[in-house]
């Protein structure tokens, strides 16, 4: 059993407490993957005065160089794909071929990251006064708190560590204790790329123990956060005392809206994919499939056929589909959202159970669970689950579909299915939600594309592509006066 320690001011240590905890396979819950240091607040503080330090040279280092960098660590991740993912599975237990498709993401957001070390624009505009010259620029913030959830640790974590980086940020990192592995072999790749010393520190523990303090911490000066909408409303309260920028990427319940003149069999894959891979651990997941009622029958068996066909076991293993929930408590949270369900009176269709009697007792497995008869003002068609259970819900109309659609406290993604272009565009128009698929479920969010949602979702910045670089960087204004003479903007000139 390996022993794994935070990195702290460019060495490798224990907490400081000298307490551990363990980091186990969900999939088969008797083998331990490694011990990881317990930390604390004696930590985070050495973290954080690490990251303020090297923060006075990094943010001197020349964009293109820092995206020189971040190139290299793409150029890693590649060549390890396909032990990353393997370490993944074990520690998460996602199947293969989605965490190969978790690293492939992470590859790709190094990739673009280190292509906007070229272009960190600014922004040059005329000045109201003569001889005069006016421009706005980027300047990084400090210090970053990145905070981060255990369903996507590859990807998530490069969303929010690679963009800080390049900007010129440094990095106090907290990734979720139970996927801590996946995160060190991050920073060990950051690493070899050639991140120099202090400018990325990872601090292992709990969200009550060592998130909170990096919130809360003076000098740390802005804060990114993954999980979810509950935490993140404390995150938001904590922060507040010190002003601090905080990007919250919180929860979903996203919905999928099937019309008459939707193709089935097309549709049908999509909701099996969006609501049961990843087994339902996803904040896009389709939790929710509204079906109009001219094809609601007949998409209803053929759904609950192919459900009940999904494969589950170790995702390590060949021709499993579904995976194994991330530990004991989400496995009893998903059991407790199936009886609230029975009790609301939805009808379970499909699943609805622990498997009993084989190989998957030995890890949390619940299987993929389909409810029909919901109604929208439900408690499992409104609360996020995060775990293998879909509600469907009757609609007469696109215009009802979409009122259901929006009728969450949520709003992160969506999806309609149909051939009629204008339904398309008005569902675009009138969805309120972040995200929108047309023709495609509700998951497969794309590196270079803006992620995120609306209402209680998020708090309205984005990850991903472009939009991400406003969050880690400070505008700066510049004005350069070379008149030879005092100037006055903001008054009459124009007597």
């Amino acid at each position: 059993m390996k022993t794994f320690q935070n990195f702290i001011n460019g060495k490798w240590v224990d907490a400081k407490s000298g307490q551990t905890f363990e980091n186990r396979n969900p999939a088969n819950w008797d083998e331990i993957l490694g011990t990881f240091p317990k930390s604390g607040q004696e930590d985070v503080d050495e973290a954080v005065r690490s990251a303020q330090a090297a923060f006075e040279k990094w943010r001197l280092f020349p964009a293109p160089k820092r995206g020189d960098i971040l190139r290299r660590v793409g150029d890693i991740m590649a060549a390890r794909k396909e032990e990353l993912a393997r370490q993944m599975t074990k520690e998460m237990g996602k199947v293969l071929a989605e965490t190969r498709g978790d690293v492939q993401e992470g590859i790709d957001t190094a990739y673009y990251a280190a292509s906007e070390g070229r272009r960190l624009f600014g922004r040059t505009v005329p000045s109201e006064l003569p001889n005069k010259f006016n421009m706005a620029i980027r300047v990084p913030v400090g210090v970053a708190g990145v905070v981060t959830p255990w369903n996507f640790p590859m990807a998530i974590p490069t969303w929010k560590i690679f963009p800080a980086l390049l900007c010129g940020n440094t990095v106090v990192f907290k990734p979720a204790s139970d996927t801590p592995a996946s995160a060190t072999s991050l920073v060990e790749i950051l690493l070899e790329a050639g991140i120099p010393e202090g400018v990325i520190n990872i601090v292992h523990g709990g969200g009550g123990d060592v998130g909170m303090a990096i919130v809360s911490h003076p000098d740390v000066d802005l804060v990114s956060f993954t999980g979810s909408t509950l935490v993140g409303k404390k995150i938001s309260e904590v922060a507040s005392a010190t002003l601090k920028r905080v990007s919250l990427e919180l929860g979903g319940k996203n919905a999928q809206l099937v019309m008459d003149d939707a193709d089935l069999d097309l549709a049908l894959e999509g909701v099996v994919w969006g609501a049961f891979g990843t087994t339902g651990q996803r904040c896009t997941a389709t939790s929710r499939l509204v079906l109009h009622e001219k094809i609601h029958d007949k998409f209803l068996s053929m759904l609950v056929e192919r459900t009940a066909k999904l494969k589950l076991g170790n995702g390590l293993q060949q021709g499993v589909e579904v995976g194994p929930c991330i530990n004991q408590g989400q496995q009893t949270t998903v059991q407790k959202y199936v009886e609230i369900g029975i009790e609301e009176g939805a009808t379970m269709v499909t699943g609805g159970e622990i498997p009993k009697g084989t190989d998957l007792e030995k890890g949390w497995f619940y299987k993929p669970t389909v409810f029909a008869d919901v109604k929208p003002h439900y408690r499992i068609a409104k609360e996020e689950i995060f775990g293998p259970v879909l509600s469907v819900i009757k609609t007469r109309s696109l215009g009802e579909g979409v009122k259901i659609l929006n009728d969450t406290i949520y709003g992160l993604s969506s999806s309609v299915y149909t051939s009629d272009i204008n339904n398309a565009y008005r569902a675009i128009r009138d969805i309120k939600a972040g995200i929108t698929y047309i023709n495609a479920p509700t998951i497969g969010a794309e590196a270079h594309m803006p992620f995120g949602g609306v209402k209680q979702t998020g708090n309205g910045h984005r990850e991903g592509g472009w939009t991400v670089y406003d969050f880690f960087t400070e505008w700066k204004t510049v004005y350069i006066d070379y008149s030879g003479g005092l100037q006055r903007a903001q008054i009459d000139n124009y007597e």
